[in-house]
């Protein structure tokens, strides 16, 4: 707490340092040039958990496609799934599909962190860094790269729990320090030095424009903090079935109201054709994605149409035949979209 406390007194200071290096340093972004509400909020949603990188091409497509809150309110669901293919957590799109609806309806958009809140996908984080950003309002964002730069700067050592955990206790720390300066770029400014500088391996302390305030790199070992309890990862082992006829390919719709998967399209799963133990000498390709917590193993398998196999696929209404040429014009989750790719 004595850091906390000292880091505070120094705020202005600390500002000064970090907004200075910010306006010499920072990326040039798509949604930071010409920056407007509804860009702000398009890249909040495609950056959640996905590298700025990734999201560059999905931000320039989607604005040529979708340039406005009534647009966006205004297109199928269908077509905005279309243009996430490949982000992935495809409830964001939904999500900001919704709330481009919302806002749609309303005279204005609203302004306050606590009324943003109350629009789809909004949790604090992102109401912080829409309503800073585009209204000054004083709100400090907190994520992963945040706790990362608060915990280094007062070298705090007690253990969390994850990270819900470490973002709780750092909020109040955050908010102090946002006081007196222009939220949005102190907000800005943070993240950018969490995704340039201070990184989680090999932070580049010699060229951070705030390590004069720094008590982790006093410490001489900034890279252990934040202390955080390892992961708990589960493996889980999925076969899939690539089973084509007559030029298409059999897939499986996800379930409408599924969390994750939703109006998605996937390589059936081997129990979807009531099939135990494909033959292993048919075996096509092993592939590996992360999700969540969960590590997954999926084994591809060829499996040639049969009559029995053909009867139980007419039972199940998630499966559907996609003719080969036209699978670019179903929405595939990404791996999927990738593996079919190479195995094609």
């Amino acid at each position: 707490m004595a850091n906390s406390a000292k880091l505070i007194s120094e705020r202005a200071n600390f500002q000064r340092a970090l907004h200075g290096w910010y306006r010499v340093h920072h990326r040039k972004l798509p949604w930071r040039d010409a920056p407007s509400l509804y860009k702000t909020v398009v890249s909040e949603f495609m950056l959640q958990q996905t590298q700025v990188a990734t999201v560059l091409p999905y931000f320039a497509r989607w604005l040529t496609e979708l340039p406005d809150f009534p647009t966006l309110a205004a297109a199928s669901e269908a077509k905005v799934t279309k243009l996430w293919e490949g982000l992935g957590y495809y409830s964001r799109a939904r999500n900001l599909h919704r709330l481009a609806q919302a806002v749609a309806k309303m005279p204005v958009p609203p302004r306050t962190p606590a009324a943003w809140r109350e629009l789809p996908g909004i949790g604090p984080y992102t109401a912080a860094a829409i309503t800073s950003i585009s209204f000054s309002e004083p709100a400090a964002v907190v994520d992963g790269n945040v706790v990362r730069i608060l915990a280094r700067l007062t070298a705090e050592g007690r253990l969390f729990r994850d990270g819900t955990e470490a973002v709780k206790f750092f909020t109040p720390l955050a908010d102090a320090l946002v006081i007196g300066s222009d939220p949005g770029e102190h907000n800005q400014a943070m993240m950018e030095l969490g995704a340039t500088v201070c990184l989680r391996q090999t932070p580049l302390c010699l060229v951070c424009p705030v390590a004069e305030f720094c008590a982790g790199r006093k410490s001489g070992e900034p890279e252990s903090f934040p202390r955080l309890k390892p992961k708990q990862i589960e493996q889980r082992s999925v076969t899939r079935i690539w089973c084509e006829h007559g030029g298409k390919l059999l897939l499986r719709r996800g379930h409408a109201k599924a969390r994750r998967l939703a109006g998605l399209h996937e390589l059936p799963e081997a129990s979807d054709l009531g099939l135990e133990s494909p033959d292993k000498k048919s075996l096509l390709a092993v592939k590996r994605r992360a999700i969540t917590r969960f590590q997954i193993t999926e084994s591809i398998y060829r499996v040639k149409p049969t009559v029995v196999l053909f009867k139980r696929i007419a039972k199940n209404s998630a499966l559907e035949w996609v003719p080969l040429k036209h699978l670019d014009q179903v929405t595939l989750s990404g791996p999927h979209k990738r593996w079919i790719s190479e195995l094609r």
